[in-house]
């Protein structure tokens, strides 16, 4: 298994104004995020709003998306608590030829390294052929991965547990597995993590930042002087100011009214932030403009 490396966008869903998922328009955003510099693009994570879309809808598009033109770029989030769901979706995927996925552990209940051994093990045993990076992010789940329950997966099922997105960042700096995949959840720990080791980064960010990202990612492998990761890291900086997904659609609303359309509980920025963050992103010289082919 080669390491699952690069610039990953956690890639946005879109929505018809009766809140049903735009198949065709979500498709289109991720094959853009690849034509802008992206290595690949995780569907169904957080971003996507994943834990809020149907079962039924996220089958729908997995049988589009198996016939893109990036079809093997692709990691495929489940966003399920039930470990039922996640192993059938995670069976039909597989069935159209998708077998890298990002999986995070339910949410809601409380529970330790034990029990996510367990959950995972569930997992890997009804899927043996899938790939799995581990979605680490305490934030949303209520637990966070320790070093020891990673190694620990990676020993019990090393053909199977191949990486891990930290969005708690208690991972990235001191985690250290051969032929193990570690992708930080943020632009400004993309340097730092390649520099410590990582394999690139899977962020909400990268939906605006693909060719900046791609630049410093490719900086760093051809050994030349950054000149971008400034700028990238100040535009993360300034999302980050304000509720990452409300952000990203209402900047993107701009571009297409469609990204206006989401899914409640989430909700776009009032006009009021939406007017700060684009005048901050303006101050940076960082508008749609920006949105083009690294």
């Amino acid at each position: 298994m080669s390491k699952i490396k690069g610039i990953y966008a956690a890639s946005m869903s879109l929505f018809n104004k009766d809140l049903s998922l735009n198949i065709e328009k979500t498709i289109r955003h991720a094959e853009e995020l690849i034509d802008q510099g992206c290595h690949g693009v995780a569907i169904f994570g957080s971003t996507g709003q994943a834990q809020l879309i149907s079962v039924g809808e996220k089958i729908s598009l997995l049988n589009q998306l198996s016939k893109s033109q990036y079809k093997d770029k692709y990691l495929i989030g489940t966003g399920l608590n039930s470990l039922n769901e996640t192993i059938n979706l995670m069976s039909i995927a597989s069935s159209l030829n998708f077998n890298n996925f990002l999986i995070m552990p339910p949410a809601y209940y409380k529970y330790g390294d034990k029990d996510v051994i367990e959950f995972y093990s569930k997992v890997v045993e009804a899927a043996p052929e899938s790939k799995i990076i581990l979605y680490n992010f305490e934030k949303l789940c209520g637990y966070k991965f320790s070093i020891e329950c990673v190694v620990e997966l990676v020993k019990k099922f090393p053909n199977q547990i191949v990486g891990v997105k930290d969005s708690s960042y208690n991972l990235y700096e001191n985690l250290k597995i051969d032929n193990f995949s570690i992708l930080p959840g943020a632009e400004s720990k993309l340097l730092k993590g390649l520099e410590l080791g990582c394999t690139g980064i899977i962020t909400a960010t990268c939906n605006v930042t693909a060719s900046l990202s791609r630049k410093v990612y490719n900086d760093f492998i051809g050994k030349k002087e950054q000149t971008t990761n400034e700028m990238l890291c100040n535009v993360r900086n300034t999302f980050e100011k304000f509720n990452l997904i409300s952000g990203l659609h209402s900047f993107m609303s701009d571009k297409d009214e469609i990204y206006k359309n989401v899914l409640p509980p989430v909700r776009l920025l009032s006009e009021k932030d939406k007017h700060k963050l684009i005048e901050e992103l303006n101050k940076l010289n960082f508008t749609l403009g920006s949105l083009r082919a690294a």
